[in-house]
């Protein structure tokens, strides 16, 4: 996949499955991508808001390759485009993107439950992952909206051990193993986890969907709601729009149009975590 399009047994795989691997997919790149990723933290103090990774909880920077025109650029690459263009169509939405040094455990989850909008996240993990070691670990399936398998996974997996006498671990799945160069791509609804990492996994995700109707913008808007927390007023960098091609900027303006109220939002995240605790 030179050019990144997608066969249609590609696409229909990830349809029924709700994820996609791609081994050595982009390991031509991954020496300079890793050198950008580590000299974006350095630069943002080394973790969250600021405050230096320590290997004990998440650490998260949003939005992330907007950080360098080198990452940016990424979204330019013909095999990361023509992957995204299969899955969504010519016209798909960039949406914020994060970088985490990921700390032990993550329960299983979904990104997001979305309906009627394809929402993916495309992950580069940028050091060697086995299932015992914090690799991505997905449920088959366990992204379809309406399907009784799917529904009944999402009523009880929160509390699997009570439901089902399994640890999270356990829980049957499969693990994707990974080496950096490696590229992940799954459905926002799809089941995952991670067990078994140390304190300094690092990955960066680039998440996109199909684009919006102009009936559903205001659940654009909702979405972007989430982003306010990481005290972002505005949902790309500067680099990213200021390097943006023809290309590129197609799939930014639906989201340019639709963030301007980040700001507020922003500015009351910030108040909410600088007020004195009240016990």
């Amino acid at each position: 996949m030179a050019d990144g399009t997608l066969t249609p047994q590609q696409v229909s795989y990830f349809n029924t499955f709700g994820f996609l691997a791609f081994p050595g997919l982009m390991k031509d790149r991954i020496d300079e991508i890793i050198r950008e990723f580590e000299a974006i933290f350095a630069k943002r103090g080394g973790g969250h808001h600021g405050k230096p990774h320590e290997g004990k909880q998440r650490s998260c920077i949003v939005p992330f390759i907007d950080q360098s025109e080198m990452l940016s650029g990424l979204l330019d690459d013909p095999r990361i485009h023509g992957l995204a263009s299969s899955l969504l169509g010519d016209d798909f939405n960039f949406m914020p993107s994060d970088g985490n040094y990921y700390a032990g455990d993550t329960g299983w989850h979904s990104d997001g439950w979305s309906k009627d909008i394809l929402h993916i996240k495309i992950a580069f993990y940028l050091d060697p992952l086995t299932r015992d070691t914090g690799c991505l670990r997905v449920i088959p399936g366990s992204h379809k909206d309406g399907d009784k398998f799917a529904g009944a996974v999402n009523d009880q997996i929160y509390k699997c051990e009570a439901n089902w006498g399994l640890h999270g671990r356990d829980v049957p799945c499969m693990a994707l193993e990974t080496k950096p160069g490696d590229i992940l791509v799954f459905n926002h609804n799809t089941k995952h986890a991670a067990f078994g990492g140390s304190g300094w996994r690092r990955m960066f995700t680039m998440n996109l969907c199909q684009r919006y109707p102009q009936e559903k913008i205001q659940d654009l808007r909702d979405y972007l709601n989430g982003v306010s927390r990481f005290w972002v007023t505005r949902a790309y960098g500067d680099i990213m729009m200021n390097t943006a091609g023809p290309q590129r900027m197609r799939h930014l303006e639906q989201v340019m149009a639709n963030d301007g109220h980040l700001a507020e939002l922003s500015r009351q995240a910030r108040e909410t975590m600088a007020e004195p605790a009240r016990g």
